[in-house]
């Protein structure tokens, strides 16, 4: 029997068998320590087992841990009000995973749509980008044109029109009177970090104010501190109309994400017609106030920034050594390696029997995003085990 052989096999992990972890590392069930560079898909930015928020999860466990939103909570209103001043909006409906986060943000955006730009019925459009991954759901899959996620799983949800990321006139010329959003990720992070040219993000603001058409920021991955920026977005000084959260806000302990508007755009939702059983429940603010705390005084964004930087030079002296190229946005790297070294995967075992984690994607591409908590020293020593698998 193998080791997983009641485990549904819609993953295919690499061969470790993690049971603990801290900070920037963890070990395995036979006590080999291997360093994180993939903080699970940014949801550990903040490092395994992080104190502050360990500590406001062990404090809410003992208080009260769900009510359902049937009841208010003591918690919810503050967690709320922190994170819409982080984001500078209004108004916070919170949820649990970063699919459900696009769920509400598609059901809110539709809702605008009728209700207030005056659509008509069952008319709502939304325009995305080729190369998005923005969850798993039967909704969101159909809209995606990688075939893992997509093959076999139809019929697909209509009203969704694709085009290339990053091209504005593409965007623009997709827009009609129908649409009610853009939705798209700053960076695409399961695309393998691609990052779109620069004043792409302005010139989606500009053309989707004046077409009245929301913009919504999916900042599932690239948010809160990855990028060296609270949001990706700020990178270019752009506020969406709606951030899609999730991944660091339940900073690694719990499933928790959340969807951030204003007033005109959230304010559309009434009573009943949407909700979730555990989406804001008292466990999940605690450590969702935690998180925002931690952000507050942009301490981790300036971390995230300089330890890219540091990153970024090591990876500059692998380029034409196995490297191909990479794309890299704070401490957040895609890295393309050169097929005569191996494909993504190859690369990803050879360095998790090196002791350091990370993750392939579109077969020639490893991901690093390390806990935000990394040591440069610490960078350092994985870089050098990943020239060490370049050369082999």
């Amino acid at each position: 029997m193998t080791a997983e052989a009641h485990v549904a096999r819609n993953y295919k992990p690499l061969p470790v068998t993690i049971a603990s972890g801290e900070g920037a590392w963890v070990t395995d069930v036979e006590g080999r320590r291997y360093l994180d560079l993939l903080a699970g898909y940014s949801a550990l930015n903040f490092g395994h087992g992080h104190p502050d928020l360990v500590a406001a999860a062990t404090d809410q466990l003992g208080r009260v841990t769900l009510t359902s939103r049937a009841f208010r909570s003591d918690r919810l209103e503050p967690f709320a009000a922190a994170l819409a001043e982080l984001c500078g909006k209004d108004l916070v409906l919170p949820m649990n995973t970063g699919a459900e986060a696009v769920e509400t943000g598609i059901k809110v955006a539709r809702a605008w749509g009728y209700r207030v730009k005056g659509v008509p019925a069952d008319r709502a459009k939304m325009v995305v980008a080729h190369g998005n991954f923005h969850g798993r759901t039967t909704t969101i899959v159909g809209f995606s044109d990688d075939p893992d996620a997509r093959d076999a799983f139809g019929p697909y949800a209509p009203g969704f029109v694709a085009v290339p990321f990053g091209d504005a006139a593409a965007l623009a010329a997709a827009i009609d009177d129908d649409t009610v959003a853009v939705m798209i990720e700053p960076i695409q992070g399961e695309g393998g970090v691609v990052i779109p040219p620069d004043g792409y993000l302005r010139e989606v603001r500009e053309l989707t104010r004046e077409r009245n058409v929301l913009f919504i920021a999916d900042e599932i991955q690239s948010g809160l501190g990855r990028t060296g920026e609270t949001f990706a977005c700020d990178r270019e000084g752009v506020v969406p109309d709606m951030y899609l959260l999730g991944k660091a806000l339940g900073g690694g302990i719990l499933p928790v994400s959340a969807v951030v508007a204003d007033e005109e755009v959230l304010g559309v939702l009434r009573p009943g017609e949407h909700g979730s059983t555990f989406g804001g429940n008292p466990l999940a603010a605690a450590v969702g106030l935690a998180v925002v705390g931690l952000l507050r005084d942009g301490g981790f964004q300036e971390r995230a920034l300089a330890l890219g930087e540091h990153l970024g030079t090591r990876l500059d002296a692998l380029v034409g050594r196995g490297v191909v190229g990479y794309r890299r946005a704070g401490l957040w790297a895609g890295v393309d390696i050169d097929p005569a070294v191996g494909t993504g995967r190859d690369v990803a075992e050879a360095l998790l029997a090196r002791g350091v984690l990370v993750k392939d994607t579109h077969g020639q591409t490893i991901r690093i995003a390390p806990p935000l908590v990394i040591r440069a020293t610490e960078l350092d020593w994985a870089m050098e085990q990943l020239q060490v698998v370049l050369s082999r």
